[in-house]
Formats: C-alpha cells, structure tokens, sequence
C-alpha cells in the first residue's frame, strides 16, 4: 500500500509559479513510476508530467518549457514546479503512483492517488 499527500496548491495570477509537492509513504516499490494529473470541472483526468525510478520524464504538450517534475528519493517526495501558469492550468492535481506503467500519462495505468491539491490561475 501507498499513501499518497500533495500540498503547494493555491490561488496566483497568470504568468506567476507554484510548487506542488506529493510526499509519499508505504511501499516504496510501488513508487517507481509517479505523476501528476489535472482534473478541470466537466473535464476528464488528464496526464500533465511523470518520471520514473531511473528518472525519464514525460510531459503533456501543454506544458512542456513551463512545468517541471522531479523526485527526491530520499524524501520519497514528487514535486511539480509550475511556472509561467495560465487561466487554463486552473484545476485539482493529483499525484499517483504505481510500481510499473506502460503509458505514464494515462490515469488508468496508475493504482494509488492523492486526493489532490487546488491550482487556481487568474487573468
């Protein structure tokens, strides 16, 4: 079992930055493989960055040069640090993870999440 706990969410304006953090505990195997998705109202999950254990990272289009992922293993802490947000990053983000994912953007490849942190961007 994994527990998962994001925290850094919050209210900024367009252009600003947040760091979210995603502090998991448990199994640590089941970690290899973690991301971060976004869930907007009346939109699906969607994948936005993931890495693995040997630490390949995966980015959706949207926001690759302005959102960066990265893990400290020894905190056995994911991190996302968003930068130049939008309007359109407004939404929860949720960490998940899984020992081994085929498609690390895919939210049905993941077995444990966090119960998500809120980003809210405004013009």
């Amino acid at each position: 079992q994994v527990q998962l706990v994001e925290s850094g969410g919050g209210s900024v304006q367009a252009g600003g930055s947040l760091r979210l953090s995603c502090a998991a505990s448990g199994d640590t195997y089941s970690t290899a493989y973690m991301g971060w998705f976004r869930q907007a109202p009346g939109k699906e999950r969607e994948g936005v960055a993931s890495i693995n254990s040997p630490g390949i990272t995966n980015y959706a289009d949207s926001v690759k040069g302005r959102f960066t992922i990265s893990k400290d293993n020894a905190k056995n802490t994911l991190y996302l640090q968003m930068n130049s947000l939008k309007p359109e990053d407004t939404a929860m983000y949720y960490c998940a993870a899984d020992s081994w994912v085929r498609y690390p953007l895919l939210r049905l490849q993941y077995k444990y999440w966090g119960q998500g942190t809120q980003v809210t961007v405004s013009s």
